[in-house]
């Protein structure tokens, strides 16, 4: 079993007012059981690409004022149940993912991917192994907004966050570790004087004590809705696709 880890308790200031969490933000559409096209909120996309790559189980980690997504998304889809489990105070990306590790065993893989974010290939998951670190890596033209992947041969040997001149325009997108691995992550992040809130920090301690990670280059096009240019490029990319009947409608 697989689970997809979606952290979603972050407040959104980028893109705020809005009245609602905003990972219900509608960002395209698709067709319901009966054929009628409803729009599809922005997280609906990251719990459909899980599924297609491989996630049977999908936990929501959400802020204690975000009751608004449970209500829309429910226990979980035709295609996976959800869970959710509350960050109680906005601690950063890592924080929020090590907040599912209760619900992993050892030996599941887990698959971690961003709710405001709308990226192809969507079945690129399904290429990443389960047994060893693997970011999905995608080519952007402003890769000093994100999280820079430097690697030689596939493995990684930097994560570049937010630096003015990376090294690489490969960014990560998402990623996939054995739960036994993200718990090893979990141990190093709890250090004295660690708490990374990136997750690119805290792998790139955990490589320098001999851990390893690789990237996967199946990404093709991503884009980040969390600003309004990015809303904006996102109905772009989408307008014009075939309509999904998507493996998370409800």
């Amino acid at each position: 079993m697989t689970w997809g880890i979606v952290p979603a308790a972050g407040a959104g200031t980028r893109i705020q007012p809005l009245a609602f969490s905003k990972e219900l933000l509608p960002v395209g559409s698709r067709r319901d059981g009966g054929g009628v096209e409803r729009p599809r909120a922005i997280c609906e996309h990251i719990v459909d690409r899980m599924i297609l790559g491989g996630a049977s189980r999908i936990c929501f980690v959400i802020g204690p004022d975000k009751s608004d997504i449970i209500q829309y998304l429910g226990a979980g889809t035709p295609a996976a149940p959800i869970a959710y489990v509350v960050q109680q105070q906005p601690g950063g990306l890592c924080d929020a993912v090590f907040r599912a590790l209760p619900l992993l065993a050892p030996d599941q893989p887990a698959i971690v991917g961003l709710p405001d974010t709308i990226w192809f290939p969507e079945d690129a998951l399904a290429r990443l192994p389960d047994d060893q670190l693997t970011f999905l890596c995608f080519p952007v033209d402003e890769p000093q907004h994100f999280d820079a992947v430097v690697a030689e041969g596939g493995r990684v040997r930097e994560i570049q966050v937010k630096q003015p001149a990376p090294a690489s325009r490969w960014i990560w997108g998402a990623f996939k570790l054995p739960a036994r691995m993200l718990a090893e992550l979990h141990e190093l992040w709890r250090e004295p004087g660690r708490g990374d809130p990136y997750f690119g920090t805290l792998v790139n301690a955990w490589l320098a004590r001999g851990g390893r990670a690789y990237a996967a280059y199946a990404g093709e096009t991503y884009v980040d809705v969390g600003t309004l240019r990015g809303w904006r490029d996102a109905a772009r990319l989408l307008d014009g696709r075939a309509l999904p009947a998507s493996p998370g409608a409800r």
